[in-house]
């Protein structure tokens, strides 16, 4: 079993994750931030950082899923391999941050690593507005995302909701987090689960 959580930066993504991995008894694995040798850099210089951060994002994820497939053990992950190639870096490329070599370089990098990875049995969206996503970045306090541009989320979340109204790899469940606390609210936690036990009772059914 396999499930992925998805959503913009400061979405809720890490600590759904770690919430929904203690309920099920999955494994958890969380994407690479503070042993990440780009992230700080890239956010003060996304241009010349970029393509570093994407291919460390993409080599990161990967990774976990080979590791997945190897150990066979039931996994929840925190943001997709899918997501890098859909929204981040093909944002940086439009936004003039990534060059159009770099970034046909990635692609042809990440179609490889997709050829050999599953998707997963279920997908979930947070769906959060740009103010949600300012106050949950300010929140957490980390330094590097200070500098976070408001047009960069804006961006990113147009592309978030253009990529998830065409998935098609598998089961989806969209959430929108903009008047949830799942952190701090049970009943808010308990009505994500109640969404996804329907959804995993159909997909355990199908199969």
């Amino acid at each position: 079993m396999h499930i992925a959580v998805a959503g913009n930066i400061g979405s809720g993504k890490t600590t759904l994750t770690t919430l929904l991995s203690k309920h099920y008894k999955y494994t958890p694995h969380y994407e690479s931030v503070d042993d990440n040798p780009y992230l700080n850099d890239f956010y003060k210089d996304m241009q010349r950082w970029s393509f570093n951060l994407q291919v460390y994002f993409l080599n990161s994820r990967f990774a976990q899923l080979i590791d997945l497939k190897k150990k066979g053990k039931p996994m929840i992950q925190d943001r997709t391999i899918y997501e890098d190639a859909n929204i981040f870096a093909p944002n940086l490329n439009a936004m003039g941050l990534m060059t159009s070599r770099d970034f046909d370089n990635y692609l042809i990098l990440y179609e490889l690593m997709e050829s050999f990875v599953t998707p997963p049995d279920l997908l979930i969206y947070l769906r959060a507005s740009v103010p949600k996503l300012v106050s949950q970045i300010q929140k957490r306090g980390r330094d590097y995302e200070e500098a976070i541009r408001l047009d960069y989320l804006t961006r990113l979340n147009e592309r978030y909701e253009a990529w998830i109204s065409t998935y098609d790899k598998g089961p989806l469940l969209i959430i929108d987090v903009d008047d949830m606390d799942f952190q701090d609210n049970k009943e808010d936690l308990g009505n994500i689960i109640e969404s996804m036990d329907a959804k995993l009772h159909g997909l355990f059914e199908n199969k």
